[in-house]
């Protein structure tokens, strides 16, 4: 009996967690536009790495350099 309600417990607090995870928004990417790579403004990093540091610290996730860089490219 006891291990049926484990499972059934661990079942529910698995389906809470899926219920209530947020759901998938467009991504936001910060500007790099009109930015020199590695001055001041920068903080003295490349664009691509600028663009990944700028959105960790606004979305606490980390993006590719691959993706940072086809972002900073425009594309």
């Amino acid at each position: 009996m006891r291990k049926l309600v484990l499972a059934v417990a661990v079942v529910a607090a698995g389906a809470a967690t899926f219920v209530a995870a947020p759901q998938a928004q467009a991504q936001q990417y910060p500007s790099v536009a009109g930015l020199t790579p590695f001055s001041p403004e920068a903080n003295f990093m490349s664009l691509p790495g600028y663009l990944r540091y700028r959105y960790f610290v606004t979305s606490r996730t980390w993006i590719s350099y691959e993706e940072a860089a086809r972002i900073a490219a425009g594309g």
